[in-house]
C-alpha cells in the first residue's frame, strides 16, 4: 500500500496557492508516493496539481475527486490531459458524481440518473484521454470529436465510487475506485470484493483502491473524537455516505483513525491487509492539541519510507 497525503487538509495552513504548493514539496521530500486534493469550493484541484507538476519531480499527483456533472467530457479530457503534460505523466484523475443537494440544489442540473450519467460519462472520457476521435451517441451525452495534448500521456481513471452499482462501474470502466468514509469492515467485505469482481469479469487489470481517512495522532482521543464528530458530521447526512457508515455500524468519528503513534501505525498497516492499495490520510485538528499535525504528519512519513 503507498501512502499519501490530502493537500490542503492541513491545519494552520492559510490555503493560498504558495502555501498550497510548499505542502506538495514538502510531502515529495518527505517521501509521500502521492498527493491527493479535493475539488470543493476553492481552487481548482487540476489547476492547483498541474502548478505542483512544475515544482516537484517524483510525486504523484491525484484529484480526490472532481464532480463530471459541470464539466463536459470533452473540456475534462483536455485539462487532464494538460496535467498529464506538466505533472510529466504523474497526474491520476478522481472524479465523482457529487451529491443531489450540490448538483441539482447548487448548479441546478439533473442528478436524477446517476449511474446512467458516469457510464456515459466514461465512455466518452476513457477513450478521448487515449487520444481518440470518438462520436457518442447516448442518452446524456452526444459527443463527436478528439483532444491532443502534446507530451500528454493518458492519466488513470479513478471513480469515486461507493454503492455497488458505481463500484462494479467502476471495475468495468475505470483503472480503481477513490472512497471516503468507507471503515475497513465496509472495504473488506464489500467494496474491494466488488470492484475486483467487475475488473475481472471485464478482463482488466486489479483496480487501484484509493481509500481516504481522517487520521489525527493524539494523545486527546475523547477530544480527537468529538472533534472529528464536529467537522466530519454532514458526511453522515449524505445519503451515499450514511450507506456506507451504516454498513460498517459507524458514524463519521468512528471511522477516524485515532490513537498515539503505534496505534495508528497499526491500523494503517491493517488497511494494506485488507487490499487497499492507496492511502489518501487527512489529518484533521484536534481541539486542545496544537501538536496534532507535526505528529501525525510525523507518523504518515515514517510509513511513507517504510513502503518505499
Amino acid at each position: 500500500m503507498k501512502i499519501g497525503i490530502g493537500i490542503g487538509a492541513a491545519t494552520g495552513v492559510d490555503g493560498t496557492i504558495e502555501s498550497l504548493l510548499e505542502q506538495v514539496k514538502r510531502a515529495e521530500a518527505d517521501g509521500f508516493h502521492s498527493a491527493w486534493m479535493a475539488n470543493v469550493f476553492s481552487h481548482d484541484a487540476i489547476n492547483m496539481l498541474s502548478l505542483a507538476g512544475q515544482v516537484t519531480n517524483s510525486i504523484e499527483l491525484g484529484t480526490f475527486v472532481v464532480p463530471t456533472y459541470p464539466r463536459h467530457p470533452l473540456a475534462l479530457a483536455q485539462q487532464a490531459l494538460t496535467a498529464s503534460a506538466a505533472t510529466r505523466g504523474r497526474f491520476v484523475l478522481g472524479i465523482g458524481l457529487s451529491h443531489k443537494i450540490v448538483i441539482e440544489n447548487m448548479m441546478g442540473l439533473d442528478y436524477s440518473k446517476p449511474v446512467r450519467h458516469m457510464r456515459e460519462y466514461l465512455a466518452c472520457l476513457v477513450p478521448l484521454l487515449r487520444g481518440e476521435q470518438i462520436r457518442f451517441r447516448g442518452e446524456e451525452y452526444r459527443v463527436t470529436g478528439q483532444v491532443e495534448v502534446p507530451g500528454a500521456t493518458p492519466p488513470p481513471v479513478i471513480v469515486a465510487a461507493l454503492g455497488p452499482q458505481m463500484l462494479r462501474l467502476a471495475g468495468q470502466l475505470a483503472d480503481g475506485t477513490a472512497t471516503w468514509m468507507g471503515g475497513p469492515k465496509y472495504l473488506e467485505q464489500t467494496a474491494i470484493p466488488l470492484i475486483r469482481a467487475a475488473a475481472r469479469e471485464a478482463g482488466r487489470p486489479e483496480p487501484r483502491v484509493v481509500s481516504g481517512f481522517p487520521v489525527a495522532v493524539t494523545a486527546n482521543t475523547d477530544s480527537a473524537r468529538e472533534s472529528a464528530a464536529h467537522i466530519f458530521q454532514n458526511y453522515g447526512r449524505l445519503p451515499s455516505y450514511r450507506a456506507v457508515l451504516d454498513i460498517e455500524g459507524a458514524n463519521p468519528a468512528d471511522v477516524a483513525i485515532i490513537g498515539n503513534e503505534e496505534e495508528v501505525a497499526r491500523q494503517v498497516r491493517r488497511l494494506a491487509e485488507i487490499g487497499i492499495t492507496d492511502f489518501n490520510a487527512s489529518i484533521f485538528s484536534v481541539r486542545g492539541d496544537d501538536r496534532v499535525y507535526d505528529r501525525t504528519y510525523d507518523v504518515l512519513k515514517t510509513l511513507a519510507k517504510e513502503r518505499s
